[in-house]
């Protein structure tokens, strides 16, 4: 079924590929990106795909003044046949219609935004990457932008994709990262915008974010906001740990953002039998179980880096090694099992994956 008419404006100029070796993340991007209108009279209109190129908005926009804005991420992927394949967008889809739900942002209807993301990937699939850990990441996103400086809901915005081809998201690669426990500032409380995927959540993050960044450490993870005791993600990624034999996950209480990937590893490891509680988890007890022994593996979850072992965790200036150091047997079978998936190397027996035509 097609549910609007998706213009094309091809590129001039084409641009070359790069040399998969080269990619990092998020440092080069294809030829074209998607743009849809919206405003409160007509609804969604004018979808388009048009050259890559800068953006022209008014200096009143509401974005830039009152943070009006959500995205998304999600990746497609180079199977061994050579087809392009998504990796669960409704779920990114359904996500991001909860954070514009949050920002009081128009939402999209999901057949209508499955249809784009495919016509957008189809028309682009020639940009992601064959080399091995390797995608092409795609970012949604959308904004307001009212002319004016009135505080209000929004009346008319922009929805956009553009697209990267990727390598690793941190430079460590598979290998375990290093994460200091921040004690100082928080991230979100319930109530707040936690659990929506919005710019002000991660630019509130900055400052902890380099402080963590000067003393040799690759993310913080967060408290709550409000005892500033219990765990709730990594500064990027969401998190679980394994301690004596049980996977555990903080809860999703509102604060914390609902990952795809978080919630992937949980319906993978349940499937196979593990020992599985979503929980509170204090950091007095994460500490303890870092001094007695008892955590045997932590490693962070999502999108950009699918699956990170954490090495290394600093609280107060205390230092613990997670599992000597190297990557646990549970973490590197969840990142094997889901870029597995997303790769085509083994049979998606969960229906997560949409292929391009």
């Amino acid at each position: 079924m097609i549910f609007m008419e998706i213009k094309f404006e091809k590129a001039e100029t084409l641009k070359a590929k790069p040399d998969p070796s080269t990619l990092g993340f998020g440092k080069i991007f294809t030829d074209h990106m998607f743009m849809m209108e919206w405003n409160k009279e007509t609804g969604w209109h004018d979808a388009r795909i048009v050259p890559f190129g800068y953006l022209s908005i008014h200096p009143a926009s509401t974005c830039l003044h009152y943070g009006s804005e959500i995205f998304e991420g999600l990746k497609a992927y180079r199977r061994a046949d050579g087809k392009v394949q998504l990796f669960r967008p409704i779920e990114n889809i359904r996500r991001m219609n909860n954070s514009a739900d949050r920002l009081c942002l128009p939402k999209i209807p999901e057949d209508m935004a499955m249809e784009i993301y495919t016509k957008f990937v189809e028309t682009e699939q020639d940009w992601t990457p064959s080399a091995e850990g390797t995608s092409l990441y795609l970012r949604p996103f959308m904004f307001g932008n009212d002319e004016s400086l009135g505080v209000h809901a929004v009346h008319n915005a922009t929805f956009m994709i553009i697209a990267s081809p990727v390598g690793s998201y941190y430079k460590e690669g598979i290998n375990p990262v290093k994460i200091m426990i921040e004690s100082e500032d928080v991230r979100a409380v319930v109530g707040g915008t936690g659990e929506a995927k919005c710019g002000g959540n991660y630019a509130a993050s900055n400052r902890a974010g380099e402080r963590a960044e000067q003393k040799g450490y690759s993310q913080v993870l967060w408290l709550d906001g409000v005892e500033r005791k219990y765990i709730e993600e990594v500064g990027a990624m969401n998190v679980m740990f394994k301690i004596n034999g049980e996977v555990v996950a903080p809860m999703l209480t509102g604060s914390i953002l609902p990952g795809i990937t978080r919630k992937s590893c949980l319906e993978v490891l349940r499937n196979e039998g593990y020992k599985v509680v979503e929980r509170r988890i204090s950091v007095d007890e994460l500490a303890e179980a870092m001094q007695n022994g008892t955590l045997e593996e932590a490693w962070g979850t999502g999108t950009a880096a699918v699956v990170s072992p954490i090495g290394e965790l600093c609280y107060k200036d205390m230092k613990y090694t997670v599992n000597g150091g190297k990557i646990g047997e549970v973490t590197q079978h969840l990142y094997d099992t889901l870029t597995g998936i997303q790769w085509g190397k083994i049979e998606d027996t969960y229906g997560w994956t949409l292929p391009i035509d």
